[in-house]
């Protein structure tokens, strides 16, 4: 049955491959590509298979190779950039500047954290630098949940007033 489905892919279907090929990969290396493949592969089909629609079946054969092409040009695309595209893309690592102002500003957050009331200062380090749920944190300081949600509260006003203080 290969035969008659290479027949077909030779005289009538050729360019109507092409252009399905073309409509979903959008290049014509691409589509020469996966007509060479579509082609592969029906010399890969049994002699003895009985088909009993060669151009349905060469159709599935081609949306199958041009659905694992887009899948493998998805994967290869962030790999595969000109060089000259990525000359114009800003770093993402920061500049000296930036480092030194950060720090600046995690210095001065350190200092309005540690000027929080003892027991407040306590319950935003367990939760916001430990991670621990409120009902832990409240078992551990031995007050209720409640209290620990207040104090919660509280910290992170006071660490957005000293963020607008830090950054006017």
């Amino acid at each position: 049955m290969s035969r008659a489905l290479l027949q077909l892919l030779d005289t009538d279907e050729e360019n109507r491959l092409m252009r399905f090929f073309w409509r979903r990969l959008r290049n014509r290396e691409d589509a020469a590509d996966a007509m060479q493949e579509t082609a592969l592969r029906v010399l890969q089909v049994s002699q003895s298979v009985l088909i009993e629609n060669p151009q349905a079946y060469l159709f599935q054969i081609a949306k199958s190779v041009a659905r694992l092409t887009i899948i493998r040009q998805s994967r290869e695309r962030p790999l595969l950039v000109p060089l000259e595209d990525g000359l114009g893309v800003a770093c993402d690592k920061p500049c000296q500047e930036q480092i030194v102002a950060a720090r600046q500003h995690l210095v001065a957050m350190t200092r309005e954290i540690d000027a929080l009331p003892k027991r407040c200062r306590q319950v935003f380090v367990l939760s916001r630098l430990h991670g621990l749920p409120n009902g832990e944190i409240a078992t551990r300081l031995g007050i209720s949940r409640n209290m620990v949600e207040k104090h919660i509260i509280k910290a992170l006003l006071h660490c957005r007033e000293a963020r607008v203080k830090i950054n006017p």
